[in-house]
């Protein structure tokens, strides 16, 4: 198997689980929280929030220049990589040090559904 190929496969499995990210947060955003637990509305917002860090932070990669001496493989492979490593660290900064959106859309919700006034999970 060539460096092309594997390129290529890498590129498309990519692309499928970063399509199967959204849509698994998308579905979970449109289901119906008025008797999820404290636990479960929690999570779908730190979710929601490490999704809209990690757009942020493709958005300022696009800013930075790139070389153009580099190969079309290797290109890709940097790109998965980059990209995987920008999910960890929007993933990582949404539970060691939140901005406060997860926190905010949290009680947004609970109001908006009527949820019981508990103690909010940290």
């Amino acid at each position: 198997m060539d460096i092309g190929n594997l390129t290529s496969a890498y590129s498309d499995i990519y692309a499928s689980a970063s399509n199967q990210t959204a849509s698994k947060l998308e579905n979970q955003l449109n289901g119906d929280y008025s008797k999820a637990t404290d636990k479960e509305l929690m999570d779908a917002c730190k979710q929601f929030e490490s999704y809209f860090l990690e757009q942020v932070f493709k958005g300022m990669m696009k800013t930075v220049p790139k070389s153009e001496d580099s190969s079309s493989s290797m290109t890709t492979m940097t790109d998965y990589f980059e990209d995987q490593m920008i999910q960890n660290i929007a993933s990582e900064s949404t539970e060691q040090s939140s901005l406060g959106l997860a926190q905010m859309l949290y009680e947004q919700m609970r109001r908006n559904y009527g949820l019981s006034d508990e103690q909010v999970p940290e």
